[in-house]
């Protein structure tokens, strides 16, 4: 029977994109205006409505947002289907008729130009009706659309691999294989086919020299919706240069065929922690050249898969042009004992040149840090050590910014740590571990048990911390000293106050907020002389937090109104109730993100300092703070400020100066304490701390210069004083 649309139903999710407002909004909505449509099924938590009726009040009410266009109208009659696999396959047949159109008009080449997929009626209106609208809206852009909408409803069900990580792992696949050209990549888990889209960014354009042969591009999955999904997507967006081969299959089980060519390279993200993998079936499988996998190692199976389908080629090196297989694991691979004597095996055999432990976050499940395994083909020589690096300190922010959110990562660090290691270098968190040294009872490949976070301490850079300490601290003596004859009023002083609300009344300041920037258009690290610091609500929990746009883009978006830049002398306030702060502008310009505001005075009537100071103060954002959603935030109009004249203003400002002085010499002198005290410790924690001038009730040092060991009857004695003595 076909799907009746006027039966359709959405959601508050649903109506709120549709609005271009947020769910809360819907729920105004439906309290404030008595004929907004009932609600037609689910429950009281999540109600659903009838598309049509929604419809048609949106615009009734002038509140059809201008960005929701046909496709955005189109979804909730796809979400309707209320089937994982029956959205699917519509995703996956409009990726198919479009990619099909493409290849008649002759824009790609391919291995074939469409993948059949049987739709019921309603599935095959809803693929036309998305053909139709992809011929004004964009082919690609409405199989994306659509792609999107689809794995996002069905997060939980399918894990995807990010982009970030893809286009990282087919880098570290590009500098483990060296120079030789890549002309097959395969997956043989490919989901929706993320990571072969990656490799075809890379590797598309034939090199110069080589043969004009398109990349080829291998992918299985045992799920049929998403090959075909995988297979249309691939068609659509690899490019001229691809064939585009996906088959639905399930790699392991299915009858092994190894591949008609060896395969260059393989980025593959398998299923993890599979007890019905096919354990008993696949027993005498050739392809455990280095053991059968357990029933609990799925994994290690799904690794020796990998390795069976590598080229060999001339060599098998970081240098050589041997297959390269870059491969996402969770972490107890490389350590469970269960797969010991495989991992064994696979150092013996080469075949494991280095492993990567990523920061928590990174891919789904995100809870945990996953590791990277780098696979070559067995070579006649193999290595004498394999590199295992630690990434799990490339973070934007400290880990204690938010108990339910994770830092952002820091995936240009990540790969340059990676990369540098590859090639040979040395640096914090990566080592080269001799293969002998890893052959042990557990055989543990796990980073962080091997490679050191930090370089080992020197004596030069002790002498530095030392003399950024001493430093510290006369700056923050001379700042405290102006600070010193201050006192306290003796009892009440009564001070009228006066609203940031009413000073807006009386143009004695203006407001403005920032707003959330697309994750694309934002950079991470040292600002550029191009660039413009953007300032997050997070500022005042992570300090170290870098954050920056392109200059020009900032400065053309100020002009438009689409979002502020700072000038000297702005108030600058972080309006989260968690990381709440104020202070005045000294590092214009910088751009404000969600929740951060500016505001500019009136230096004729206020004096920002002393505004700065009147904010910031933590009672008057208890007293502003409002709690009407499940982030608590403060209204910066509620906050207050004393009623002064503007001599005043100024002689309270210069104080205020004078504290942000001793507040920041403070936060340097913090710093510096802690890195000296992390040094020290690391050097006491292995034995590399030593004495230039010892204490008369310590006992002789070596003339080394390290410290002798005590033994512990002179150390009962010295932590004992004698009768008659002051401890």
């Amino acid at each position: 029977m076909a799907q009746r649309t006027d039966q359709v139903s959405v959601t508050l999710a649903a109506i709120a994109r549709l609005a271009g407002v947020g769910r809360a909004a819907v729920s105004n909505w439906r309290r404030r205006h008595p004929d907004f449509p009932e609600p037609v099924g689910g429950t009281d938590a999540s109600p659903q409505f009838a598309l049509e009726a929604v419809e048609e009040w949106l615009k009734q009410n002038d509140k059809i947002a201008a960005t929701a266009g046909p496709l955005e109208r189109l979804w909730p009659r796809v979400a309707d289907l209320s089937d994982r696999d029956r959205m699917g396959r519509v995703v996956a047949g409009v990726g198919a008729r479009l990619a099909s159109a493409s290849a008649a008009d002759g824009e790609l080449v391919t291995g074939r130009t469409e993948k059949d997929v049987a739709l019921d009626p309603a599935e095959q209106a809803l693929v036309d009706e998305a053909v139709r609208m992809a011929g004004t809206e964009g082919g690609v852009e409405t199989f994306r659309f659509l792609l999107d909408r689809w794995l996002g409803t069905h997060v939980r069900q399918i894990a995807t691999t990010p982009a970030p990580l893809a286009t990282l792992m087919a880098a570290i696949a590009a500098a483990a294989r060296g120079a030789g050209p890549v002309r097959t990549v395969a997956d043989p888990a490919c989901g929706s086919g993320t990571l072969l889209l990656a490799a075809a960014r890379r590797w598309s354009e034939p090199e110069a020299g080589s043969d004009l042969r398109p990349l080829g591009l291998l992918g299985n999955d045992g799920d049929p919706v998403l090959s075909s999904i995988a297979d249309a997507r691939l068609i659509l967006e690899a490019g001229q240069q691809a064939l585009v081969s996906v088959t639905a299959m399930d790699s392991l089980r299915d009858t092994f065929r190894p591949p008609s060519e060896p395969v260059d390279v393989v980025l593959c993200n398998p299923p993890a922690n599979e007890r019905d993998w096919g354990h008993t079936e696949l027993a005498t499988d050739r392809r455990w050249t280095y053991g059968q996998p357990p029933r609990t190692e799925s994994e290690l199976a799904w690794v020796q898969h990998v390795v069976s389908m590598l080229d060999e080629g001339k060599g098998s090196g970081v240098t050589g042009h041997g297959g390269v297989a870059v491969v996402l694991l969770p972490p107890g691979v490389a350590a469970r004992r269960a797969g010991r004597r495989i991992r064994a095996g696979l150092l013996r055999a080469g075949v494991i040149r280095a492993v990567v432990a990523l920061p928590a976050g990174a891919a789904p499940p995100y809870g945990i840090g996953l590791h990277l395994w780098v696979l070559v083909a067995p070579a006649p020589r193999s290595q004498d050590s394999v590199v295992l690096v630690d990434t799990s300190d490339c973070r934007h922010t400290p880990s204690t910014v938010s108990a339910s959110r994770l830092p952002a990562i820091d995936w240009d660090a990540i790969g340059d740590r990676i990369l540098n290691a590859l090639q040979g270098g040395e640096g914090p968190g990566s080592v080269s571990v001799p293969v002998t040294d890893l052959l042990g009872e557990e055989t543990d490949l796990t980073p962080a048990r091997h490679a050191a976070a930090a370089g080992p301490t020197r004596p030069v850079d002790l002498r530095r911390l030392w003399t950024r300490y001493e430093k510290g601290l006369l700056a923050t003596q001379d700042a405290g000293r102006s600070l010193r004859e201050l006192s306290a009023v003796q009892g009440t002083v009564s001070l009228g106050t006066v609203s940031v609300a009413e000073l807006e009344r009386a143009k004695a300041l203006s407001i403005l907020s920032g707003v959330a920037l697309p994750e694309e258009t934002v950079r991470r690290g040292d600002v550029p002389d191009d660039g413009v610091g953007l300032v997050t609500g997070l500022v005042a929990i992570g300090p170290e937090e870098q954050q920056w746009i392109d200059r020009t883009a900032a400065e053309q978006a100020d002009q438009n109104g689409l979002f502020p830049l700072t000038s000297f002398g702005d108030v600058v306030v972080v309006a989260t109730a968690h990381g709440f702060d104020a202070w005045v502008e000294t590092a214009a310009p910088r751009a404000l993100g969600h929740h951060v505001y500016r505001l500019r005075v009136d230096p004729e009537r206020l004096d920002p300092w002393f505004l700065a100071a009147c904010l910031r103060e933590r009672s008057n954002a208890r007293r502003a703070g409002t709690h009407a959603s499940n982030t608590s935030r403060v209204d910066v109009r509620r906050l207050h400020a004393l009623r002064l004249p503007l001599e005043e203003q100024q002689a309270y400002g210069q104080v205020h100066r004078k504290l942000v002085e001793m507040e920041k010499a403070l936060a340097e002198l913090g710093g510096v304490g802690r890195e000296l005290s992390d040094g020290l410790s690391a050097l006491l924690a292995t034995g590399r701390i030593a004495e230039r001038r010892l204490s008369p009730d310590l006992p002789p040092a070596s003339r080394s210069g390290r410290l002798r060991s005590v033994p512990a009857d002179d150390i009962r004695s010295a932590s004992s004083p004698s009768p008659g003595t002051r401890p």
